[in-house]
């Protein structure tokens, strides 16, 4: 059994057919949204598995467009244990709409906040004012997914008790294996971010991580400790 807490899925140019498969092995998959009408639309069929979860997501490259869907997350919100694709991104491709990230996150995290979730965040470029945010908020449960920020900030993410979720392009660079080194690894769960990212063969990240002592045990033994968290 893998895990797999970040991909999407609904992306995909046969989502049923990747889902399917997936269940077949009998593998633990997280699908991501981009959008509270992406979620909706893929709910109903979705639940009807054991091992395939749809997660509701507001992705910060799309803040600017989906102003009016955010009261539809909130409407969603207790439709799901998961919540993904959220949090923040000042690459040059979302410089531009900082502003209305923020206070788009801030509505979803007042909405989020007191409510027992595994939340996967995007944090490019943004990854202090990420997790000052998820702070102020107090947010627990929170996934790192495909964590590219400055390693002198990882202290401070995992003594807000966070996770970070590792991918095939991670354990392929020096920068991304510097950064799996850092994490304990009691801290670590695995992605793919299919399909965007090329990179996106699970056995390779599993195989990389047994070689540093993270075994495919302790990446289920981290996820079903989340998994707990929701029942407290």
């Amino acid at each position: 059994m893998m895990i797999d807490t970040h991909c999407h899925f609904d992306m995909m140019p046969s989502p049923e057919r990747y889902i399917q498969e997936r269940e077949r092995r009998g593998d633990i998959v997280i699908g991501m949204t981009n959008a509270p009408s992406h979620f909706q639309m893929g709910y109903q069929y979705v639940q009807h598995f054991k091992h395939i979860r749809l997660a509701l997501g507001f992705h910060p490259l799309l803040a600017h467009e989906l102003q009016e869907e955010l009261p539809s997350f909130e409407r969603l919100i207790d439709e799901t244990s998961y919540v993904g694709e959220i949090g923040l991104d000042f690459s040059r491709e979302g410089v531009v709409t900082q502003k209305i990230q923020i206070k788009s996150l801030e509505r979803i995290l007042a909405i989020v906040s007191g409510k027992n979730k595994i939340i996967s965040v995007h944090s490019r470029n943004a990854e202090l004012q990420l997790l000052s945010l998820l702070k102020k908020y107090h947010i627990k449960n929170v996934i790192f997914h495909w964590y590219s920020g400055d390693l002198s900030l990882v202290p401070y993410i995992l003594d807000a008790g966070y996770y970070f979720s590792i991918n095939e392009a991670m354990v392929s660079t020096l920068k991304g294996r510097k950064i799996i080194g850092s994490l304990p690894s009691d801290r670590i769960l695995t992605e793919t971010d299919s399909p965007f990212n090329r990179k996106d063969n699970l056995n390779n990240v599993y195989s990389y991580l047994s070689k540093i002592g993270c075994n495919e045990q302790i990446i289920y033994n981290n996820f079903k400790g989340l998994i707990a968290n929701l029942q407290r």
